[in-house]
């Protein structure tokens, strides 16, 4: 699990590039927010969060795969991912900013991505 990057990774990239595309200025891996977005919009202050789907659980995805060995740890482990997310989500909206959750599943096509940004951010 050292492995695992928490910046930067494959499906971050890919919504930066979209992003960068698309016009919109942003900052990268914002610590003073709660829950670091890993981009937050300039304009409006959107933060947005690139969730990967096994670690934070994207309902009805195959990649939200639960491992056999040590079950019960991981249920664990996936429920506190879960309730974290939705704690950091609410102390966002709480200061009065609206986070997008962008899937790493919704990475992998990037005309797809483009319009998902676009719908979730309200852009064009």
């Amino acid at each position: 699990m050292r492995a695992v990057r928490q910046s930067g990774t494959e499906p971050e990239i890919a919504v930066r590039s979209a992003l960068e595309s698309m016009g919109v200025a942003f900052t990268t891996n914002v610590k003073g927010m709660p829950g670091s977005p890993d981009i937050w919009i300039d304009d409006g202050g959107a933060p947005i969060f690139v969730h990967g789907c096994f670690w934070h659980r994207h309902a009805g995805c195959t990649k939200a795969t639960t491992p056999k060995t040590n079950r019960e740890y991981w249920v664990k482990k996936f429920e506190q991912n879960k309730a974290r997310d939705a704690r950091k989500v609410q102390e966002l909206r709480d200061l009065g900013h609206a986070a997008v959750t962008i899937w790493q599943c919704e990475t992998s096509d990037r005309q797809r991505l483009i319009e998902i940004l676009s719908s979730r951010l309200k852009i064009g």
